[in-house]
């Protein structure tokens, strides 16, 4: 008798932990979303954000540097707004904004996305949990600085007083032929250290106040959630943005050191900042321009979340036609 030689061939179920939503390119991966949307949301609302605010971050620069070779006497910010205004008129606010331009939207793709994704994987049980929240907070920032802090330190050397660069193009090649490329990185282990608990808090504390603020008011309206967004986004980094302060003033001095009288460090060393300001200008010199970088972060994250949230339930939306 003639038999059939081929094997027989039987569907066989797939496992009961097979989760096929987990693939990037076939479905969304976390709330509703795929990846490269988190990474077009973050990327529009950090750029927003930063070119909105930047006149504050050029008088937040401007008061920090003050502290080293220039002047130690406290310089406040009218001082330095009407300083400014005087001396190079409206457009010295937005001197460097280019380099912020082209660093914030990849940088924040990048900060968005990871963030995101570390919540997905660490919040699996509790997504509630703020010390999931601060982590992944810690994780983006981690990721995102080593994207963001060259163009950090070429917009903060164009921003200062009789910035010897025309532009952006000017001060990157001046740096790698007189300082090197590691010039670029001087700041980011201070950076990281700064944005570690600052993003910690900020996270931690921006998912708490909407959570509550949502508990409040349940049933509310897209435009109220905006709102919602906003506020908890103020709240976060107002409180994140000045507890840091004294770690923002040594990254200002290592990306502008040797630039407008600026000191120059024999390394990038926190404790050797530190000691520098404190012995020129007191502990007070840590904790200048702390309000210009509390005024710049609370309405910076309201405008940076308030676009987040937006544009990502407009992905939502456009994903579940």
């Amino acid at each position: 008798m003639a038999t059939d030689a081929s094997p027989q061939l039987r569907s066989v179920p797939p496992p009961s932990d097979f989760h096929p939503e987990i693939s990037l390119s076939q479905s969304p991966t976390h709330d509703g979303l795929h990846f490269w949307q988190f990474m077009i949301a973050g990327s529009i609302a950090g750029t927003v954000e930063h070119m909105a605010m930047f006149p504050l971050d050029t008088l937040k620069t401007r008061m920090q540097a003050l502290g080293a070779s220039c002047s130690v006497q406290p310089v406040s910010v009218r001082q330095a707004l009407g300083s400014i205004l005087k001396l190079e008129g409206p457009p010295g606010l937005y001197r460097g904004i280019a380099a912020m331009g082209l660093g914030a939207g990849p940088a924040h793709a990048v900060y968005f996305s990871v963030y995101e994704l570390s919540k997905q994987v660490l919040s699996r049980s509790d997504p509630n949990n703020s010390m999931v929240h601060a982590a992944s907070g810690v994780v983006a920032t981690v990721t995102s600085d080593a994207v963001f802090t060259p163009m950090d330190m070429v917009k903060q050397r164009l921003q200062l007083k009789n910035s010897p660069y025309k532009g952006v193009a000017e001060c990157v090649r001046m740096v790698v032929m007189e300082e090197g490329i590691g010039a670029f990185y001087a700041s980011y282990r201070t950076t990281v250290i700064m944005n570690a608990p600052f993003t910690a808090v900020h996270f931690a504390t921006y998912e708490a106040a909407k959570r509550e603020l949502m508990e409040v008011s349940p049933d509310t309206a897209n435009d109220e959630r905006l709102v919602i967004h906003a506020t908890a986004g103020a709240g976060a980094g107002a409180l994140a943005a000045a507890l840091t302060t004294p770690l923002d003033v040594v990254k200002t001095q290592l990306q502008c050191q040797g630039v407008c009288g600026c000191d120059k460090f024999s390394s990038s060393s926190i404790g050797n900042v530190i000691e520098t300001i404190v012995k020129k200008d007191g502990y007070r010199g840590l904790m200048r321009g702390w309000i210009p970088r509390t005024l710049f972060h609370a309405p910076a994250a309201a405008i940076c979340w308030s676009i987040y949230e937006a544009s990502k339930s407009f992905f939502q939306q456009l994903n579940s036609r």
